[in-house]
């Protein structure tokens, strides 16, 4: 079933459901009761929704080109092979994907993959990692008027813990995000201005393109990274990202969003006992105008108007597993709320025979739930930290099969 912008009305001619909507259920209000409606009606429908009404269109794939612009076969004492990589999938645009591989692998390696706040060479000591000519966010390690210095150097490695996810077996690939755009709306660069003047797309669109362009280059690795264990992850906006990657693109076998909150993990409506102390759909479209498109801003005051909400987007990633990881103190982030996401998308995976959410509640604080649909909270506040990776290597390791 294909979709265009004529098959749906405007956002103020929809009607306003305070509940999160069934994503077993077509637009049309038809109910989708066999696999193969799920596949092939309603999974199309829905992508087509939320690029319409929110994300704005992925870019178009292009053709991945590779050159390999520094590599360590000893990276981290011996234990890694470590390769910074220029990827080009449009013509006068590169980014640096950097790569590490464990080198005491069985087999090819699961693979992490996800897009960074400052930098690949924030993560690691090496001083052949470039560092990034783009802009850069103020007040990130090394920064100086909104560029990267070698100060930064090394000064995020507690951040993405290559190292200790080399030890547990995993691969990772991690790139900066603003090298495939600029996380500012009054900055064009990256991406942006290369692709079709009519293409209506938006920040995090492009950063989940950036993620499967990863992909498309991770799974040239032969005998490196297992092709069918790649998870895509990332913290805060970038989880968000990690999601709608996951989402539109099922080479990804498991989604791992950190503390997304509104427009990843969390509802836009709101839902739960946190919802007055959480992000709403207007602030964040006041605060960060580029990540959506314009027609999700017409959701800024009654966003129950939206016919999705994003237990449907986790739904796109049926029957494939994802974790949602939060933490106690990031009320912003609405963690009751985004439990309710994940019950809300469990049917779709019980119609898949994937099994779903085996919890009832939120769990207590360091508990991991690790069922296909599952569920981490820490104490603490907004950051990614070493307990969360313990969450996801243990997740993976069971959804992906231990290293």
């Amino acid at each position: 079933m294909s979709h265009t912008r004529a098959d749906f009305p405007a956002p103020k001619d929809l009607p306003s459901r305070p509940e999160l909507p069934d994503p077993l259920v077509m637009f049309d209000g038809t109910k989708v009761t066999s696999k193969e409606q799920w596949r092939d009606n309603r999974r199309p429908e829905l992508m087509a929704l939320f690029q319409h009404y929110m994300y704005g269109t992925i870019p178009p794939p292009g053709s991945v080109t590779a050159r390999v612009l520094h590599e360590d076969a000893k990276a981290f004492g011996g234990k890694a092979t470590l390769r910074e990589v220029a990827l080009s999938a449009l013509r006068g645009h590169e980014f640096r994907l950097l790569v590490v591989v464990p080198n005491a692998r069985k087999g090819p390696a699961p693979c992490f993959v996800g897009p960074n706040f400052s930098g690949n060479h924030t993560l690691v000591d090496d001083p052949k990692v470039a560092i990034p000519s783009a802009w850069m966010y103020p007040g990130r390690p090394g920064v100086k008027d909104n560029r990267a210095t070698e100060d930064g150097r090394g000064k995020q490695k507690d951040v993405w813990n290559l190292e200790q996810s080399v030890e547990r077996g995993y691969a990772v690939a991690t790139f900066y995000n603003g090298d495939i755009d600029p996380d500012r709306a009054d900055v064009r660069a990256g991406i942006r201005p290369l692709l079709p003047k009519d293409l209506e797309t938006a920040t995090i669109a492009c950063w989940a393109w950036g993620i499967h362009r990863a992909v498309d280059y991770l799974t040239t690795l032969k005998g490196e990274v297992d092709p069918k264990r790649i998870a895509s992850v990332g913290h805060s906006r970038l989880g968000k990202t990690a999601l709608l990657a996951a989402a539109f693109d099922e080479r990804i076998a498991l989604a791992i969003p950190l503390q997304a909150g509104t427009g990843g993990s969390a509802p836009s409506r709101p839902i739960g006992s946190q919802a007055s102390k959480a992000e709403s759909v207007k602030r964040i479209n006041t605060s960060f105008p580029h990540w959506f498109n314009g027609a999700f801003k017409e959701f800024n005051d009654d966003p129950a108007r939206l016919p999705f909400d994003q237990n449907c987007l986790v739904a796109l990633c049926a029957p494939r597993p994802v974790l949602f990881s939060n933490a106690e103190e990031d009320l912003w982030a609405n963690p009751e709320g985004q439990f309710e996401v994940l019950k809300a998308a469990d049917p779709v995976y019980r119609l898949l025979d994937a099994g779903g959410l085996e919890a009832k509640a939120v769990p207590p604080l360091g508990k991991l739930v690790d069922s296909r649909l599952g569920y981490f909270i820490r104490a603490g506040k907004h950051s990614m930290t070493r307990e969360d990776w313990e969450a996801f290597w243990n997740f993976a390791d069971k959804h992906l099969g231990k290293p």
